[in-house]
């Protein structure tokens, strides 16, 4: 067996909240890469078909589901049973992110998280105009409760996954490869306003998160239900918001139902539209063009923020931002049959395991566009078959999550003190040496392509000609 590093101790409890597809991915790298005193480990779930790998290894499980009402009273003696400073591993639907990371800051805990969930009923609420349910006004309210905190709070890593989380460091890998590429004289980046300039200065218009999941399962998907590699509520929660990008400052163009935001940061818009119904054309390396989903993310809005250039309170420069996710052909389909239920979600949901899955990878990068040398795709391409051998419990899709977990972390233990931190204001090179060894073949290349090749075909497009990379040539209208 491969000796795996020990990257550090948590000294005090270990509560992971939520124990689906990422949760039970996650119980092995937890096990192999920390020390920590395993009678003071806890999982709370109020699902428990999976309790058995916890029991088996005489981990406590309670379950049950966290709610506003119940949270604090739950959380508060489990956080801080037996001293030292405990770690909150948030990899749960229906809690609020930001309430419990708020929590665990009170309590001196160390906390990190997939996503900006909120509490259950947030994404369905009909009362709430299309703007409250977006992720911006989500991210707000995590930015408005960074900003509140007194320098050296316990570190929160708010939406540390593959995307939103990896990719941010991917971006940051990718601008560095182009600028040595183009043998670009620059000082190597250190703070946001520096990475923000040597986006600008090589000219970069945009990153789409390119994904393309091609991997495929033993049997057909049945009628009636809905199949995906990872979290169907996850999923079908953030595909009924309504799509967002971050929103560059090159663009002329938007779209009849596109609304800006009346406050916040001002670096994305939203579509009055869903996001899992809204397709955009993009590239991967597999794939090569290919239709995806236009599906709000918080990276979507936070490295368009990380990479705005202002003069005064103007934003002088911004690379637009957004998620073009091909997820597998199961969960496509899926797609279809719930859209034609007007959104209503199949009664069966089926998260396709390890076991189940005969091939395929997930080719998941950043393809940075408009600079001299085109585009440029960064990225893992995982194989399933790649992961079966480096660790149990999980697809290829949920290693990338589950390993960006580790990083962030690694990182929180080895830095403490940073209060709330995106992905984007980590250190990458420390994040992605962790999650290296789960992501498979790393691959950067380049592409003549664009969202012009190949148009207009057969019918006459209303396309922008003059500039390839505007979103009035990428959005599938």
């Amino acid at each position: 067996m491969p000796k795996h590093p020990v990257h550090g101790r948590i000294d005090g409890p270990l509560v992971m909240i939520g124990f689906g597809s990422i949760g039970k991915g996650t119980l092995p790298l937890i096990e192999r890469h920390f020390e920590f005193d395993k009678s003071r480990f806890v999982v709370i779930d109020p699902v428990d078909k999976d309790r058995k790998l916890l029991d088996e290894r005489g981990i406590r499980f309670i379950h049950d589901g966290l709610t506003r009402q119940n949270y604090r009273k739950l959380l508060t003696p489990l956080l801080t049973a037996g001293g030292g400073q405990g770690f909150c591993v948030n990899v749960s639907v229906d809690t609020s992110s930001l309430d419990i990371m708020e929590l665990c800051n009170e309590l001196g805990v160390l906390y990190v998280d997939t996503v900006n969930e909120p509490w259950t009923g947030f994404y369905y609420d009909t009362k709430l105009p299309q703007a409250a349910r977006t992720n911006y006004a989500l991210r707000e309210a995590t930015m408005k409760a960074k900003r509140a905190r007194k320098p050296g709070s316990n570190t929160a890593v708010s939406c540390c996954g593959a995307n939103p989380g990896m990719v941010s460091w991917f971006v940051k890998r990718a601008l560095l490869n182009v600028a040595g590429d183009l043998k670009l004289k620059f000082k190597d980046p250190v703070t946001r306003e520096e990475w923000a300039q040597l986006a600008k200065k090589l000219g970069v218009k945009g990153i789409h998160i390119a994904e393309r999941d091609t991997q495929r399962a033993k049997q057909p998907k049945p009628m009636g239900t809905f199949v995906n590699t990872w979290s169907i509520e996850g999923f079908v929660s953030e595909g009924l918001q309504p799509s967002e990008l971050g929103w560059g400052t090159h663009e002329k163009w938007m779209p009849a139902n596109g609304r800006k935001h009346k406050t916040g940061c001002q670096a994305a818009i939203y579509l009055e539209q869903p996001g899992a119904n809204t397709r955009v054309r993009s590239w991967t390396p597999t794939a090569q063009s290919q239709y995806g989903f236009l599906v709000t993310h918080n990276e979507s809005i936070s490295i368009a923020d990380y990479y705005t250039v202002r003069k005064g309170a103007k934003a002088v420069y911004r690379p637009t931002c957004h998620y073009a996710y091909h997820p597998c052909n199961d969960a496509v389909l899926s797609l279809h049959e719930m859209f034609g239920r007007a959104g209503q979600k199949q009664d069966t949901l089926h998260i396709l395991d390890e076991n189940e899955i005969v091939d395929g990878i997930d080719e998941l990068g950043v393809l940075l566009y408009g600079h001299k040398k085109n585009a440029y795709w960064f990225g893992s391409q995982l194989s399933i078959d790649e992961t079966r051998e480096i660790a149990p419990y999980q697809n290829a899709t949920g290693m990338q999550v589950t390993s960006a977990v580790l990083a962030g972390m690694v990182w929180a233990l080895e830095n403490p003190r940073a209060g709330i931190v995106e992905a984007d204001e980590m250190d990458f090179r420390r994040c992605l040496e962790v999650q290296m060894p789960y992501l498979g073949p790393m691959v950067g290349t380049y592409t003549d392509w664009t969202p012009l090749t190949g148009r207009p075909g057969l019918f006459k497009e209303d396309i922008d000609k003059r500039d390839p990379w505007q979103f009035r040539n990428v959005l599938v209208r």
